[in-house]
């Protein structure tokens, strides 16, 4: 009974944290007709109406490649920052060391909304408004500490005496590193950059106060703008927010298994 009763409140909270998306999902391929009904309908002839009124927006595909480029663009310099910190933090004793630690968990524990009015007067002063090179540094600023965290675990579960080994055989520190560390790291890259990208695709505050012009908007606040133009075309409205949310479905689909054993070794590892 002890497994049973875990098990049976799982299957009853999965129908209440599904439900939504496939209403989200389905509204997105029913007719006009069938979305606002006093019975709702489960079974309808689908449609792409929505899907073809949500990318016919003006501007919609720069979007899309806005939004991948700060997403992505923060997730690989997070990922290659966090390698050489995690490394000399585990690997080297130097002067300040469990200070740089401590420094790395409050940056993780700050609400990054309260940074909105400094990040605007820093933007504004360096003239990088309406910038996606800025707003990629600073989605970059926001995953980092948690990306040095969590590195952090994975590299000191690596043990010390096959990278002496390697140095012994004839290799640089920095080859040791890339031939013997970087390949057993794979779990945590992999649960770093998945939390990394759903941060930065997600991230509405920022984008909201430094990139005011249409041609700098990303996903979420074309959302937003999606649906004060077309007011309540649900339908419409719904397929652009499928349209936002399946990256990261699929994503998570493609690593949740490593991921999920990520988050969880990283949390007790080191």
């Amino acid at each position: 009974m002890g497994k049973v009763w875990p098990n049976a409140v799982a299957l009853a909270l999965v129908p209440v944290f599904l439900f939504p998306v496939y209403w989200m999902f389905s509204t997105s391929f029913k007719p006009s007709s069938e979305i606002l009904t006093e019975t709702p309908t489960f079974v309808f002839t689908p449609t792409f109406e929505h899907y073809g009124t949500a990318t016919g927006v003006d501007m919609f595909w720069t979007y899309v490649q806005n939004s991948l480029t700060v997403t992505i663009g923060a997730v690989l310099l997070a990922l290659f920052v966090a390698l050489a910190a995690s490394f000399a933090i585990v690997r080297m004793r130097f002067r300040g060391r469990k200070g740089l630690v401590l420094a790395v968990m409050m940056a993780q524990m700050a609400p990054w909304e309260v940074m909105v009015i400094v990040m605007y007067l820093i933007a504004r002063d360096a003239e990088m408004l309406n910038n996606i090179g800025f707003l990629t540094l600073i989605y970059f600023v926001m995953v980092l500490p948690f990306t040095i965290w969590t590195l952090r675990g994975f590299i000191a579960a690596v043990p010390k005496e096959l990278e002496e080994a390697a140095l012994i055989d004839g290799c640089s520190r920095t080859q040791a590193f890339f031939r013997v560390i970087f390949p057993l790291l794979a779990p945590g890259l992999m649960s770093t950059s998945l939390f990394g990208f759903i941060t930065a695709w997600n991230e509405f505050a920022m984008v909201l106060v430094l990139n005011k012009e249409s041609e700098a908007y990303t996903l979420p606040l074309w959302l937003t703008q999606f649906q004060s133009a077309f007011g309540n075309d649900w339908g419409a409205t719904m397929a652009a927010s499928s349209l936002f949310a399946v990256p990261v479905l699929l994503l998570f689909l493609f690593l949740q298994r490593r991921a999920v054993g990520g988050l969880s070794a990283g949390a007790v590892k080191g």
